[in-house]
């Protein structure tokens, strides 16, 4: 077997949220074959694998589904022309296969270690409601997490964004359109704008993205049906974290007036994961092991490291190979010599988290 039969299996089995089966069932196996003492179809349709029956334990949490669009898996020499060696495209070899398999191999390679356990989950759902991952959060009570993005080799990511989601209603009562008065529409625009506002003032102070309100509309629609008219503002926002979802809708709804604010979907509130623990010092051992400079960066997404930090309450990072650039485009590929580091520095991680030194 080569160093990426995992990476390169996994990405040839196009699993967009809602049909990982296949993935899963593949992963299971791969896992059996590495030698993990537990690999198994968990619930809701999760690959888990399990190394070590200690009584602390290391979650390693990536996610096995993609955004549809499959892209043909291939093994090219690198576009870059100030690289060497080969790339792979395929949907999914950034976000986030690539960073799941890197779990997969590095926990096979260090293998059993006294007083430890290491779960590997391959979470289904995470581009849509993340169904995997608020599965497994009641299910584990680990004493380390780690949950697999693209950040590169050599960094580490300490946090990422909230968001929220709402529709902003606006009605009126039908009149003539020589009437004057202002339309459901024309209303709507003005309440745009009063958000807009005052977002611009919340941020007017704040240096880092991460600390900003990140607002976007999504859309806008209006309707009449002969005696009201609605416009309907599809307002998304990724939050900070000095702003919970419950603060932003309820700000929201003081903006609007008389306008209606419907929540959509899932509210998910930013997480800001604690830099002096015994964890990140692993990785940053781990890292300079293989000759490279630790960086921390803050992620403007939202990840399932939102959903578990906040109840594990246990140290977490989030690691992986992988341009995080490249998620969600038609040009999806990682460099396979990244990869190789990233397995190399997660293994020499796990061996130090682990160590009876620490």
């Amino acid at each position: 077997m080569s160093d990426f039969d995992t990476l390169i299996g996994l990405v040839s089995r196009y699993s967009p949220s809602g049909s990982e089966r296949r993935a899963v069932e593949w992963l299971v196996e791969r896992m059996k074959s590495l030698g993990y003492d537990e690999s198994f179809i968990d619930e809701v349709g999760n690959a888990v694998g399990v190394i070590g029956k200690g009584e602390k334990q290391v979650i390693l949490l990536g996610h096995i589904d993609t955004v549809s669009g499959e892209i043909k898996v291939d093994l090219t020499p690198n576009p870059s022309p100030e690289r060497r060696g080969e790339v792979v495209y395929g949907r999914g070899s950034v976000d986030a296969k690539g960073p799941l398999a890197c779990f997969v191999d590095a926990v096979a390679n260090v293998g059993i270690k006294d007083g430890w356990q290491f779960v590997v989950i391959g979470a289904i759902e995470e581009e849509r409601d993340s169904e995997g991952a608020r599965f497994v959060v009641n299910q584990y009570k680990p004493d380390f997490a780690i949950i697999g993005e693209p950040n590169h080799w050599d960094r580490i990511a300490l946090g990422y964004k909230g968001s929220a989601w709402a529709n902003v209603i606006v009605k009126r009562e039908q009149t003539h359109t020589a009437s004057g008065e202002e339309t459901a529409a024309e209303v709507a625009v003005d309440v745009w704008l009063k958000i807009k506002a005052y977002v611009n003032g919340f941020n007017e102070d704040k240096k880092r993205v991460f600390d900003q309100l990140l607002l976007t509309l999504r859309g806008i629609d209006s309707s009449q049906d002969g005696f009201e008219q609605q416009a309907t503002l599809k307002v998304g926002v990724r939050l900070p974290v000095e702003v919970s979802p419950e603060d932003w809708y309820q700000r929201l709804k003081e903006i609007v007036g008389d306008a209606n604010v419907e929540p959509k979907g899932f509210a998910i509130p930013a997480w800001a994961c604690e830099k002096n623990t015994q964890l990140v010092r692993s990785f940053l051992s781990g890292i300079r092991s293989q000759g490279g400079e630790p960086r921390f960066v803050y992620k403007t997404g939202t990840a399932d490291l939102n959903i578990v930090a906040p109840v594990w309450k246990c140290p977490a990072v989030v690691y992986g190979p992988g341009d995080s650039t490249l998620d969600h485009t038609p040009n999806e590929h990682i460099e396979l010599e990244e990869y190789a580091k990233s397995v190399i520095v997660l293994s020499e991680t796990l061996k130090k988290l682990t160590s009876p030194t620490q």
